[in-house]
């Protein structure tokens, strides 16, 4: 499997421990500042685009009005039996979908939203020109992508400590992928080829909270499509990863709880 192909690969074991570590470690707040932008806005019909196990499902399921239909698509059906069998609030579609070919009539929907899956769509221009076919005139997309490695301490690290535990051929996910979108003008560019018109850009700090060093670093990589990157590096390259990861966030955090920063762009266009 190529790396490309690799990195939108969130199968085995993946799905549960995203689900249980990485959604509250990274993916909560965000998921509910996406319930917020939507809360004052009238919406009938909303798409969410690669959903994951749910967690912004979960916030919208409790904030938008109960006439409000949610159809959830995700390109991996592992992470959407996860989001299914952790439950919503009220009824929700929950659908395999590629944001490429989405399989909708056109003006189906007056809200779209993606949380940090917009970095894994191999051809950007044509997923938002097909968010932009399904988007009722008028209608909004909101999505959000991590803004740079940099600003986002515990990928950084992690980043780091795996390239020196396999020097010859380092686990780059995360920097290739998750969080290698964030040019405003790149974007501005992906969103104008779609048919959108100019984005609105916020920029979004939080906290990244562990109870310890080890639970992140598990989190990261066992969690994320990381772990086939470190699995090609044989038997107990695992194990030998973690413990860098672990080593080199307790080094920066000490002992005890992680508390670290994290930064994210919101970006909002109307159709």
């Amino acid at each position: 499997m190529s790396s490309s192909a690799s990195d939108k690969a969130f199968v085995g074991s993946i799905p549960k421990i995203y689900a249980a570590s990485l959604v509250p470690l990274l993916f909560e707040p965000y998921a509910a500042d996406i319930a917020a932008r939507l809360a004052t806005r009238p919406v009938s019909r909303l798409l969410e685009l690669a959903a994951g196990t749910g967690v912004v499902t979960r916030a919208l399921s409790a904030s938008l009005p109960q006439t409000a239909t949610i159809v959830a698509t995700d390109l991996n059906q592992a992470m959407l039996d996860e989001a299914a069998a952790a439950g919503t609030p009220r009824p929700v579609e929950w659908r395999q979908a590629d944001a490429q070919e989405l399989p909708f009539d056109a003006a189906s929907f007056d809200a779209i939203v993606c949380q940090f899956g917009v970095m894994f769509f191999p051809d950007k221009a044509k997923a938002f020109a097909e968010a932009r076919r399904v988007l009722k005139p008028g209608g909004v997309y909101i999505f959000n992508v991590w803004d740079r490695l940099e600003e986002n301490e515990l990928a950084a690290i992690i980043t780091t400590a795996l390239a020196d535990a396999f020097p010859d051929d380092p686990p780059r996910f995360l920097a290739r992928t998750p969080y290698a979108y964030n040019d405003r003008s790149t974007i501005e560019r992906d969103v104008a080829a779609g048919g959108f018109a100019t984005p609105e850009f916020a920029t979004i700090a939080a906290r990244s909270r562990a109870a310890s060093a080890r639970s992140a670093a598990l989190a990261f990589c066992e969690g994320t499509p990381l772990r086939p990157e470190i699995d090609v590096h044989g038997a107990g390259a695992l194990a030998v990863a973690t413990e860098a990861a672990a080593t080199a966030i307790a080094t920066r955090f000490a002992a005890g709880a992680v508390d670290a920063r994290m930064q994210a762009l919101v970006v909002t266009v109307q159709g």
